[in-house]
């Protein structure tokens, strides 16, 4: 769609920008004539793309002016997370034609830097949505999730086996890797209670055995030690691993393997600190509570831009698209809302 209202727009522009214009009889300009002496207008064309192309690019418009007035802090952040995603796309070609090409085929967009403008869009609008997120989160919903789910923070160790998989390998080779990646694991827990049993110090035995063994090169040099650490302090694929070291007391350690997309872990709790206070955490909770948030409501996307929006005094002047906003509104709501029956 973009793509078509940018290559007319182009050709209006080469039909306009050089030679005398035509006029029709009212004055206005001739994009193109005929030799029957007929003629398309520059106001036929512009309410043709109107009519079928020119809200999307007015709400980017819209948003873009919106999005900084009201969040100016992130311009700069925005605007360096989408060069660099354009400079990682370019690593992926051999040049910069390549990629042009690319995004011309698959996304629509005349040129590289159009692409860039529409990430850098795309990352205000996210951020937009998460800070609007953060003000549906209350005080109560803040002191109802430090009561029943921040615990203590405690410190975990762990050593971590991989499997030795190649892109080469069928899935049997893959399965075996990944069964000798556990009876690694296995046979490292065995040692480590021998190690007690002879009647060294867990937390030595374990750290020993990390430096030996482990294959997380970021905590083995460590004893393993994951640090300081809470139920959501380490993201999604630790969540077993640390709900499983809550279930343990300071100084023991786990006596069975856990697999995660990492490999094979054997887990250690080092100790337990004394709960943080709400206003240490509160910031914490509040992300954590918005991206539930997020997550949770399908309509989030539209409600949010168009509160910053009105917030900021938008009035669509022509009656035209201003209709079609307000249908594209109303059906994209209906849309989103019968997603979650």
């Amino acid at each position: 769609m973009k793509k078509k209202i940018l290559c007319l727009m182009l050709g209006l522009i080469l039909l306009t920008g050089c030679g005398k214009i035509p006029q029709l009889e009212n004055g206005q300009d001739a994009v193109v004539s005929f030799k029957n002496g007929d003629m398309i207008s520059v106001d036929d064309l512009y309410n043709e793309l109107k009519d079928k192309y020119a809200l999307s690019t007015l709400l980017n418009m819209i948003d873009k002016k919106v999005l900084e007035e009201t969040f100016p802090d992130n311009i700069e952040k925005a605007k360096k997370s989408s060069e660099s995603y354009i400079e990682s796309l370019k690593e992926n070609y051999n040049s910069e034609e390549e990629l042009l090409s690319a995004i011309q085929q698959y996304y629509g967009y005349i040129t590289i830097e159009e692409y860039q403008n529409q990430i850098y869009l795309g990352y205000m609008q996210s951020y937009a949505m998460n800070e609007y997120a953060k003000e549906k989160v209350t005080d109560n919903d803040i002191e109802k999730y430090y009561k029943n789910e921040i615990d203590n923070d405690i410190e975990i160790s762990h050593i971590l086996i991989t499997p030795e998989v190649t892109d080469k390998m069928n899935k049997d080779e893959i399965k075996q890797a990944e069964t000798d990646a556990e009876k690694k694991a296995e046979d490292i827990i065995s040692e480590l209670k021998n190690y007690v049993k002879n009647g060294k110090k867990v937390s030595e035995a374990f750290s020993e055995l990390a430096k030996k063994y482990s294959e997380d090169d970021a905590t083995k040099d460590k004893g393993g030690s994951l640090g300081q650490v809470n139920k959501t302090t380490l993201g999604d694929t630790y969540t077993e691993i640390v709900e499983k070291a809550y279930t343990l007391k300071d100084d023991n350690y786990y006596t069975k393997v856990i697999k995660t997309s990492l490999g094979y872990h054997i887990i250690m709790r080092n100790q337990t600190y004394e709960k943080k206070s709400l206003d240490e955490l509160k910031d914490e909770i509040i992300e954590i509570l918005a991206n539930d948030i997020t997550k949770e409501d399908n309509t989030l996307s539209i409600n949010a831009l168009q509160h910053y929006r009105k917030q900021m005094g938008v009035n669509i002047e022509d009656s035209t698209l201003a209709t079609q906003y307000s249908n594209y509104i109303t059906n994209s709501l209906a849309s989103l809302t019968s997603q979650d029956k």
